[in-house]
This record gives structure tokens, C-alpha cells and sequence, in this order.
């Protein structure tokens, strides 16, 4: 967690009240890290000494460690190279079709520009027999 403020016209600090942690003496400029040790889950409240009158209170809630889930190993061995360096590969084509859409649409444009995309069942001549 960290609590960071600069330049404030007002000086802040930040004080659990279980006594967790405690950013030192009020200040106008903070930066201040506390990392959770492992069984400090919980809910902590924590203040602003000089402030917690008009409010100026928090809460952090730290959940508890999830255990590392061990992969299981796969039956599959018809890529040993992806296999042993743990990697995969997952097919991504959005970028491919978006570039492609906008080649289509700028040749379509162009085209339009230099009159190759007219496209007409009668030439002007056959319309103005009929």
C-alpha cells in the first residue's frame, strides 16, 4: 500500500488505528509504503491524525493470501518447445482484420477518387436510347 501526496497546503500523515503502520509525524510532502506481511488480513481503519475531526479516514482491506496452484502437467506433447518453457500461443487476429479493413476502405476510396469505382449496367450512350 502506499500513500503518497506532495506540495499539500495542509500537512497529512496516515495512522492505523490497530498500529499496523503509521506514516511518521504530519507532513506536506509523503510518499510512504507498507507491504502486508502474510496474516495481516483484515479490515484496518486508519486516519489523518490532525484531520480525523472533519473526516479524513480510510479503511484497507487485505484478503487473505491465495495458495499457488500448481499446474497440472499435460498429457499433450505436440509441442515439447511451448511445453517446457511453460508459454502458449493463443491466436490473435484483431489487429490483422482491422488493417486489412482499412487497406480495403483506402483502395476503395482512392478508386472512387479516380472514377474506377463507377460502376454502371448502361454506358450513357445506350440509357439516352432507350
Amino acid at each position: 500500500m502506499r500513500f503518497f501526496w506532495s506540495g499539500e497546503l495542509l500537512a497529512h500523515n496516515a495512522v492505523a488505528e490497530d498500529g499496523l503502520f503509521d506514516s511518521g509525524d504530519t507532513s506536506r510532502n509523503v510518499d510512504y509504503t507498507f507491504t502486508f506481511e502474510a496474516g495481516t488480513n483484515g479490515t484496518h481503519q486508519y486516519v489523518c491524525e490532525p484531520h480525523e475531526s472533519v473526516g479524513m479516514v480510510g479503511t484497507v482491506i487485505v484478503e487473505p493470501m491465495q495458495e499457488p496452484v500448481s499446474p497440472e502437467p499435460a498429457n499433450d506433447t505436440s509441442d515439447s518447445a511451448l511445453s517446457e518453457s511453460g508459454e502458449s500461443w493463443i491466436p490473435f487476429f484483431g489487429l490483422e482484420i482491422v488493417v486489412l479493413v482499412m487497406m480495403a476502405a483506402l483502395i476503395f476510396q482512392l478508386g472512387k477518387a479516380q472514377g474506377i469505382g463507377d460502376v454502371r449496367l448502361f454506358s450513357e450512350r445506350e440509357w439516352e436510347e432507350e
